[in-house]
């Protein structure tokens, strides 16, 4: 994406994050910011020297930049950078942006080529466009908080993780790179609207709503598939098995030296789903039997039988893990505000184009003379500072 400039006049983490993903392919992406206190995501969580982890990992490889959008003079500067933009990227309520006068229309009209992103909550329709829409209201209103409910007592559970905001992200840099392509082709620029709320479904609906795509269903099983699935206790932690084919029930029984696998009603996955409570007989013993191994035991019988399974790890014991050290998972960088730092790399390889980690996440206004300069209004910045125009 080197030569493509976006422009993110987003806050807190899902319009960053999107951009930081475009950064990190190669996109210039100029982030503008309230004079003052900046991105709200700047404060939240933990912090060291006034940056956030939550605003260092979102705003990776930008260039940042305060201007006061409701003064004439900073709104002339965002203007401009706008019709110089590929990519214009906000996620304000909608009408909230076309009031101060950078809506898709205004920009349109000074740059008939952008790719304009607007994300919201439940979008620009609807009797719900007008809400606030923070991360556990669009959980609890697309499912994720009902599927993740305990199948005994039905009790809601939230993500601890503010999961729709990431998921609606990744639906967004892609999206906006979709555009840019069709832009390539001659298609000229366009309007992406994405609500958090339609991300989330569709990325739920791919597994955890089965009875409501199949109208037909009897409704005798859960929509999720993967509902029933629960850790294993081992001596010293836990993991988790995924016997999906027939052999990975095989050979988690053989592992766990459990009986019955080759009982000709759970031998296959058809005969399986006919008969469930036999299954669970089998599964129940397997849980019983895994108690008494320590996870190192589990590990080996679990790879002698070409078991799926994983051992639980947190994020801590994941940065030590012989798997993420050899591939390189983790990359450590010095940052110039917080100090040293330790990110995930950018999870795609491209053999030809590949991503990097841009890790200089901005301090508030940090590139605001910068940006002027390459704007022409280098003669005019200490007068803006001055009126507070800027930062």
């Amino acid at each position: 994406m080197e030569g493509v400039r976006v422009l993110d006049l987003s806050i807190a983490l899902t319009g960053p994050y999107a951009a930081a993903l475009l950064a990190d392919q190669g996109a210039e992406v100029i982030k503008v910011e309230r004079p003052g206190i900046g991105d709200i995501a700047r404060w939240v969580g933990v912090a060291v020297n006034g940056m956030s982890s939550l605003y260092l990992v979102c705003n990776r490889g930008k260039r940042s930049i305060a201007v006061d959008l409701h003064t004439p003079e900073g709104l002339e500067i965002v203007t401009k950078l706008a019709a110089e933009s590929d990519v214009v990227l906000q996620n304000f309520r909608p009408g909230v942006l076309d009031k101060l006068g950078l809506g898709y229309e205004a920009v349109r009209a000074l740059n008939p080529d952008i790719v304009y992103a607007s994300l919201s909550g439940f979008g620009s329709n609807g009797p719900y466009r007008d809400r606030s829409a923070y991360d556990t209201v669009i959980q609890a209103y697309a499912g994720f908080a009902s599927n993740q409910a305990d199948p005994e007592d039905g009790v809601p559970v939230f993500l601890r993780q503010t999961a729709a905001d990431k998921v609606t992200a990744l639906f967004a840099a892609q999206a906006i790179t979709a555009a840019l392509f069709a832009r390539a082709q001659g298609k000229g620029g366009q309007h992406i609207e994405l609500a958090m709320a339609d991300a989330v479904v569709s990325f739920l609906w791919a597994d955890s709503a089965a009875n409501e795509v199949l109208l037909e269903s009897d409704g005798s099983q859960h929509s999720s598939f993967v509902a029933g699935f629960r850790p294993f206790r081992f001596e010293d932690g836990w993991g988790i098995v995924t016997p999906t084919s027939d052999a990975d029930f095989a050979g988690m029984c053989k592992a766990l030296d459990v009986e019955g696998f080759d009982d000709p009603r759970v031998a296959t996955i058809a005969e399986r789903v006919k008969h469930r409570d036999l299954v669970t007989e089998i599964v129940d013993m397997c849980y019983a039997r895994a108690v008494n191994l320590t996870m190192a035991d589990a590990t080996e019988r679990f790879e002698a039988q070409r078991v799926p399974f994983a051992m639980i790890l947190s994020p801590a014991e994941l940065t030590e893990d012989p798997h993420a050290v050899a591939i390189g998972m983790f990359e450590y960088h010095d940052h110039h505000v917080v100090g040293r730092v330790r990110l995930p790399r950018h999870p795609t390889r491209f053999a030809g184009t590949p991503a990097a980690l841009r890790t200089g996440s901005p301090a508030l206004g940090e590139h605001t003379d910068e940006v002027l300069v390459e704007l022409g209004l280098g003669d005019r910045i200490a007068e803006l500072r001055d009126r507070a125009v800027v930062a």
